[in-house]
C-alpha cells in the first residue's frame, strides 16, 4: 500500500538545479534570495517551518511544478497561489487549513494531478477540488470531513482518494464513476454500507475499509480484482462471532413447508390467492444435502469463504432450521454429478450478501 500512498515526487526537477529544497530552516515566509531566480525553480520545498502566512510574492515562480508547505502553520491559501498554472504537485499537509482558507476559485489550478490537505482542519469536502480534472492523487485523511460529493465523478483521472480519518457516514453511488482509481482508503470513519457500484472500478487494487461500521457489504464486492482489503474492526466481523437468533416456525409455515417438500399438488381453486402466494415465496435451502424450504422462519449460518485466493470473507447463508448445521455439504463441488438442485443452492449462495 505504501508505494498508492507515497506522495513524494518522481519528477525530475526534484533532484535537479532547479530544485530548492529550505525545509527545516526556522522559516517564517519565503526567503529574500530566492526572489531573483524565481523563474529558474522548478521545485520548492518549505515543509517544517514556521510560515503562518504565504506571501503573495509567491506568485512570481511561475514555472514551478512542486510546491511543498507541509508542516507549517498556515490557516490560509493565497489568491496569489492561482497563477502557478504550472504546478502540478501541491502539499500542503499537517497546517491549520479550513475549506475557509482556499479560494474559491482554485479550481483554475488545472494543472494539479497530486493535492495534499491531510492533517487540515476541512469541516466539509472543497468543492473546488472536484473542479480538478487532472488531478490524479488526492489526499484528504485526518480532517473532519462529514460527506463526500456526489461532484467526486468529476475526477476521472483520480488514481488514489485518500480519505482516512474523517467522519464519513457513507460513501456515494457516483464513487463507481472514477473509473482509474486503484486506491481507495476510507479506513477510520463511521461509514455503514458501501455502494454496489464499487463493482465498477476494474482497476481497483486496494481498499482499506477498516475501523469503520460497516454490517454488510454487497456481494458484487467478491468480484473486484483487489490485491490488498482491510476490514477489520467493522461490525460485518465482529457479529459473526455472536449467536444467531432462531424464531421457531408457525404452523402456517410447517404446513407450507409439508406441502412444498412433499410437492403435494394443488390448483387455483383449492387454495385463496394469498395461500397461493404465501407457498409460491419459499426459499430453498442453502445446503445441498438438505431438501428444506423455508418462508419467514430461518436461522443465520455463517460461511467463510475465499477472496481472491488470498482473504477469506464472512459470507451470511440462510438453513431452513437449526439441526441443518450438522448436516454435512459441499457448497463448491467439482463432481461431474452434482446436481441441479445444487447448482441452485450454490447460485444462491454466491447472491447471498456478505455479512
Amino acid at each position: 500500500m505504501a508505494d498508492y500512498l507515497s506522495d513524494a515526487s518522481s519528477d525530475s526537477e526534484s533532484n535537479s538545479r532547479n530544485s530548492e529544497d529550505s525545509s527545516y530552516s526556522n522559516l517564517s515566509t519565503i526567503p529574500d534570495n530566492l526572489i531573483p531566480r524565481a523563474k529558474e525553480i522548478l521545485s520548492l520545498k518549505m515543509n517544517h517551518n514556521e510560515i503562518l502566512l504565504l506571501p503573495p510574492s509567491i506568485s512570481v515562480f511561475v514555472n514551478l511544478l512542486s510546491l511543498d508547505l507541509s508542516n507549517n502553520h498556515l490557516t490560509h491559501i493565497p489568491k496569489e497561489l492561482i497563477s502557478l498554472r504550472c504546478l502540478r504537485k501541491l502539499l500542503v499537509k499537517s497546517n491549520g487549513l479550513s475549506c475557509a482558507s482556499i479560494p474559491k476559485d482554485f479550481g483554475l489550478l488545472s494543472s494539479l494531478e497530486v493535492l495534499n490537505f491531510s492533517g487540515n482542519s476541512l469541516e466539509t469536502f472543497p468543492p473546488q477540488f472536484t473542479e480538478l480534472s487532472n488531478l490524479r492523487r488526492l489526499y484528504l485523511g485526518g480532517n473532519c470531513i462529514s460527506e463526500m460529493p456526489n461532484s467526486i465523478k468529476n475526477l476521472q483521472r483520480l488514481e488514489v482518494l485518500y480519505l482516512g480519518g474523517n467522519r464519513l457516514t457513507e460513501v456515494p453511488a457516483e464513487i463507481g464513476q472514477l473509473y482509474n482509481l486503484s486506491c481507495l482508503i476510507l479506513c477510520d470513519n463511521q461509514i455503514q454500507s458501501i455502494p454496489p457500484t464499487l463493482i465498477q472500478l476494474r482497476k481497483l487494487q486496494s481498499l482499506s475499509l477498516h475501523n469503520n461500521q460497516i454490517s454488510t457489504l454487497p456481494p458484487e464486492i467478491v468480484r473486484l480484482n483487489l490485491s490488498e482489503l482491510s476490514l477489520r474492526n467493522n461490525p460485518l466481523v465482529n457479529k459473526f462471532v455472536q449467536d444467531m437468533t432462531y424464531e421457531p416456525p408457525t404452523l402456517l409455515e410447517l404446513s407450507g413447508r409439508v406441502i412444498k417438500i412433499e410437492k403435494v399438488k394443488y390448483t387455483k381453486n383449492d387454495l385463496p390467492s394469498n395461500l397461493r402466494k404465501y407457498l409460491a415465496s419459499a426459499q430453498r435451502c442453502v445446503n445441498p444435502k438438505c431438501k428444506g424450504v423455508y418462508f419467514t422462519s430461518r436461522i443465520e449460518h455463517v460461511k467463510f469463504v475465499d477472496f481472491c485466493g488470498k482473504y477469506r470473507l464472512p459470507l451470511l447463508q440462510y438453513l431452513c432450521s437449526p439441526q441443518c448445521r450438522t448436516i454435512p455439504a459441499v457448497y463448491h463441488s467439482s463432481s461431474d454429478t452434482e446436481t441441479d438442485e445444487e447448482e441452485v443452492a450454490n447460485a444462491k449462495l454466491r447472491r447471498v450478501l456478505l455479512g
